[in-house]
């Protein structure tokens, strides 16, 4: 349903700007504010699912561990049955050299002697035999739970190599959202206690600028005061092409009953985010393409209550920052 209102304010605000403006020029504004608008839903979606993606990969991490702790317990029996059985052999091997010793030395005695000599010869032969193939068998089995640990290890150290290249990408993304929040808040230190506030949300950095700074009540004309603070906020971007930006406005919850172009919430803060990103783009070599308006009328209060208070901190422009994370996609493309 939001999604659809805030189509309607579009096309609205589509077909005032289309009376106003030649009809080539109005497509153009048109297509750029699509691909704006396409670009912010794939970033915002793309963020989402880099969070995603990154615990299912730390989830089959802890499976490859839990199974590799499994798999050394068992080679760690294997290897002792293989222990115990090698002594037995051995004492076997000691009792049958014992036996051949006797048989030598009662050769020349009974024969019924000798025969009961060579029937426990035979028998400890044969017994010797049976240990043997079990040998056999476990040392194949040692050397099928050895290649398979081997695989394993080399999986996890690539599950951990991704997952740890993952979170110093994650890192240093954290760390540019810090360094381009300091340089936001030097940049409109000026404007401190004038109804502007910079705040980390989500990984994003928001410029939240009060009604009072940059409009009169119910206007989409930005005051001299305001369009300096975005100008200066325009400069400190034009150092930061890796940053996408978002201009969001948003009204309180007291409805408009317009007549003109200014109709209702929804055109107003359409509108007034339009003006905005237009003074950042004026005189600045800021790439149209980093930028996106769009209102969402008083459907995004900071402050859920009625009073004149809590209206005057919803009526408001975030101008919302993110960095790109594209080597942090190619990661993931390669999982």
């Amino acid at each position: 349903m939001k999604k659809n209102i805030r189509i309607a304010a579009i096309l609205g605000t589509v077909l005032y700007i289309s009376s106003c403006v030649p009809q080539n020029k109005l497509t153009e504004e048109q297509n750029k504010r699509k691909d704006a608008e396409t670009a912010a839903a794939a970033a915002k979606a793309a963020d989402q699912d880099c969070e995603t993606k990154k615990t299912e990969l730390q989830s089959r991490v802890d499976v490859l561990q839990k199974s590799v702790g499994g798999l050394t317990q068992d080679t760690m029996i294997v290897g002792n049955s293989y222990r115990d059985l090698t002594s037995k052999y051995d004492k076997l091997n000691q009792i049958n050299e014992e036996l051949l010793s006797k048989y030598n030395q009662m050769l020349q005695g009974s024969q019924a002697d000798a025969k009961n000599l060579s029937g426990q010869l035979q028998l400890t032969e044969s017994q010797l035999l049976q240990k043997q193939d079990q040998l056999n068998a476990l040392q194949a089995q040692l050397d099928k739970e050895k290649m398979h640990l081997d695989s394993l290890n080399a999986q996890l150290q690539q599950r951990e190599a991704r997952v740890n290249q993952l979170e110093a990408i994650l890192k240093q993304k954290d760390a540019a959202t810090d360094s381009l929040k300091k340089r936001i808040e030097d940049a409109l230190v000026g404007f401190a206690n004038k109804g502007i506030s910079v705040y980390e949300k989500n990984g994003k950095v928001y410029v939240s600028m009060e009604e009072k700074l940059l409009f009169p009540s119910g206007s989409t004309q930005v005051q001299p005061e305001g369009i300096t603070a975005l100008q200066k906020l325009a400069q400190a971007l034009e150092a930061n092409p890796d940053i996408n930006i978002m201009v969001e406005g948003h009204t309180d919850d007291v409805p408009m009953h317009g007549s003109g172009d200014i109709k209702d919430n929804w055109d107003l803060s359409v509108m007034r985010a339009t003006a905005i990103a237009k003074i950042l783009l004026q005189d600045n070599n800021l790439d149209p393409k980093r930028i996106s308006a769009s209102g969402v009328s008083q459907y995004d209060p900071v402050d859920p209550g009625t009073t004149a208070e809590a209206r005057k901190k919803n009526r408001r422009t975030d101008i919302i920052l993110t960095p790109k994370l594209n080597e942090l996609f190619k990661i993931l493309n390669n999982q």
